[in-house]
């Protein structure tokens, strides 16, 4: 009898390696965002600052990005079991370390280390699926890859608000641990080992240029809201961003080993589906953080009554997502993308109307919208990349746009969480005056809360009355409210340029001459790409 569609004398073996790479890829996948839930309960036990919340998050999202591409090229020349098995270690002891860290140092330090382990492994889960089935079978099996980490990513809020209420922060690191070792476990005994038929260089330099300019951006970006951007750490952060960035492209330009090879973005759906997803990452994984704050600090919810309401927008994704790869199969990318993509910047721009007592309904329309919108992008985009580069290049293309997508959400979380913290400080400081504090007393409160939420005792501390600790609260909403709503409609005009460029440079139904002209180009990318 056929297991889940699959036949043949080893399909029970088959059927457990998917397995095992699908529980591994939902881990890595869901690292992504199951943290955001649990942020506001982190920041209350390990004392944490607001830049510290960013680093919680981008210190696992900026390794794993950084990495992507050599986890893929190192698992080609070394053998994919091998780094799978080696990622999959290194994320399972980081996992233990971010559940056991006692600050908030430690706990991003265990999460770069997670970053670094799912680098490592998420590349393998493809590659050994790739090498596992026979090509009747391999559509099938890579659909129900894709289906998991597309579902991971959109259960993370409401599965980490579950986890948080049953047993604490630390478990949001700690349930990994247990899935980690049997995966390990199963892959050890059922996993073939194989390596790739073609050689594909480390790109060393490329590495350190492109991984270094990404953090000294990332951080001069989080930082700023805490030092100012006159500071000269964090002037020196963005001119050697500029540099390193700069001498990055140079390097990919002119290396015959690139890791990334640019000639790649002379094709328009090439660099168009990776603009999309960079500005889908964007968006979802900086709103998801917002909203979370907004919905513990502001609203007063509970980690698992936040996560239960966005499952309008989480269930939305799931139904969206097949019925827009089989519009896409028919039509083309080009309309679901820009629908997609119009829908989430509509719902973006929706949450700038949104206020403390907004009745729950109103978000849950908007999440609709930007679970639709979610859904009707992503696989449509990943069709238009995978068919611009072609499937002897679609490995690296399909790494090149998780690259993309992973740094859009590195970026997100920096720059919109900066814009928002910043206005959040700058408008707190009138409010605070107008409550009869004078200029110190408003000066030190609006930097606290502007880094981190302010506790009744740090309110006493500084000699308030309790009709002024009243007024703070309301002053501090008020705020939080101006920074979110300028955050989020700068994300909807990111994700409407997206919509437009979609619409301008995504093709549509598959015409003789588009497909010729594509293929014409990918043969313009020298060999050495490959």
């Amino acid at each position: 009898m056929p297991l889940i569609g699959f036949k043949g004398e080893n399909a029970r073996e088959k059927v457990i390696v998917l397995l095992t790479m699908c529980f591994a890829l939902a881990m890595a996948m869901l690292d992504n965002t199951v943290v955001n839930i649990a942020l506001p309960t982190i920041q209350r036990r390990l004392n944490a600052t607001v830049s510290d919340l960013q680093w919680i998050i981008d210190g696992y999202v900026l390794v794993f990005a950084s990495l992507l591409l050599t986890g893929g090229i190192l698992g080609d020349r070394y053998g994919r079991k091998k780094m799978f098995l080696t990622g999959l270690a290194i994320f399972t002891l980081a996992s233990l370390g971010c559940g056991l860290s006692g600050s908030g140092t430690q706990l991003i330090a265990f999460r770069a280390l997670q970053g670094v382990g799912a680098a490592l492994l998420m590349p393998g889960t493809l590659s050994i699926l790739t090498v596992t089935f026979p090509p009747e079978e391999r559509a099938r099996a890579i659909g129900l890859w894709a289906g998991v980490s597309g579902l991971a990513l959109a259960l993370g809020p409401t599965l980490g608000g579950w986890i948080v209420e049953q047993g604490g922060w630390e478990t949001v690191f700690f349930i990994n641990v247990p899935i980690g070792v049997i995966a390990f476990a199963v892959a050890w005994r059922t996993v073939r080992e194989s390596v790739s038929e073609e050689t594909r260089h480390l790109d060393l330099p490329g590495l350190a240029l492109g991984t270094g300019g990404l953090f000294a951006l990332t951080y001069g970006l989080i930082e700023a809201n805490q030092r100012g951007w006159s500071d000269p750490l964090i002037v020196a952060s963005l001119v050697t961003t500029t540099v390193l960035l700069i001498g990055f492209v140079i390097w990919e330009h002119r290396s015959p080993k690139a890791m990334m090879p640019l000639t790649f973005f002379r094709i328009p759906a090439f660099s168009a589906g990776n603009a999309v997803a960079f500005s889908v990452s964007l968006g979802m994984f900086s709103i998801f953080l917002f909203v979370t704050l907004y919905m513990q600090a502001i609203r007063g919810y509970t980690p698992l009554q936040a996560g239960v309401r966005f499952l309008p927008m989480t269930l939305m994704i799931i139904v969206s997502a097949p019925t827009a790869g089989h519009i896409a199969q028919r039509i083309g990318p080009r309309i679901p993308m820009t629908y997609g993509l119009t829908m989430v910047s509509a719902g973006l721009f929706g949450l700038t109307f949104i206020q403390p007592d907004t009745p729950f309904w109103v978000l849950a329309i908007l999440f609709v919208m930007m679970g639709n919108g979610i859904g009707s992008t992503m696989a449509p985009m990943t069709a238009a990349v995978m068919g611009a580069v072609g499937p002897k290049r679609a490995g690296l293309g399909s790494a090149m746009t998780n690259t993309s997508r992973e740094v859009g959400g590195v970026l997100g979380i920096a720059l919109l969480g900066t814009v928002l913290f910043d206005r959040l400080g700058s408008v707190l400081v009138p409010k605070l005056t107008a409550l009869g504090l004078d200029g110190s007393q408003a000066s030190a409160i609006s930097q606290a809360a502007s880094h981190g939420f302010v506790s009744p005792r740090d309110l006493t501390a500084l000699g308030l009355s309790p009709e002024q600790m009243e007024g703070f609260a309301t002053a501090f909403r008020e705020a939080y409210m101006s920074g979110f709503h300028l955050a989020v409609l700068i994300a909807g005009a990111i994700l409407l340029t997206a919509a437009v460029v979609a619409n301008r440079f995504i093709p549509g139904r598959a015409h003789a001459d588009e497909i010729h002209a594509a293929a014409a180009a990918r043969e313009r990318v020298p060999a050495a790409a490959e």
